[in-house]
């Protein structure tokens, strides 16, 4: 069982020491985080970034279940990926104005199944 644990930290060292690989996310990029419900409701959100910088953000409230994360419609500017129950929006290295996207979450909201779409509008920093 020792074994397991070393090995682990093994990777961890290795996978640090790759120039490039860690995320620098900006902290608190979205500014206006309203909670959506699952219940078939649209809800907005604000994004402030920096260019070249990341915005990793978790979306699944403490009493809900994500089952899905899709992109409805994708940004124009920056890169977005959908990652488990989050996404990771990657904006340009330079500031060009605008972005946003569209996500549709769904899951369950208190043994309730539903959906909401989120629409996300990023402004440069």
């Amino acid at each position: 069982m020792r074994a397991r644990p070393v090995l682990l930290l093994g990777v961890a060292v290795v996978a640090s020491a790759i120039p490039g690989l860690a995320a620098h996310a900006s902290p608190l990029c979205i500014k206006e985080r309203t909670p959506f419900a699952l219940s078939y409701d649209t809800v907005k959100w604000t994004m402030s970034i920096a260019p070249g910088a990341d915005c990793i953000q978790g979306l699944r409230w403490s009493y809900m279940q994500i089952f899905k994360v899709s992109v409805v419609i994708g940004p124009s500017r920056g890169q977005l990926a959908v990652l488990g129950s989050g996404f990771r929006y990657s904006a340009e290295n330079e500031t060009r104005g605008s972005d946003k996207f569209t996500l549709l979450i769904s899951g369950k909201n208190r043994n309730v199944a539903g959906t909401s779409t989120l629409e996300v509008e990023v402004n440069p920093q």
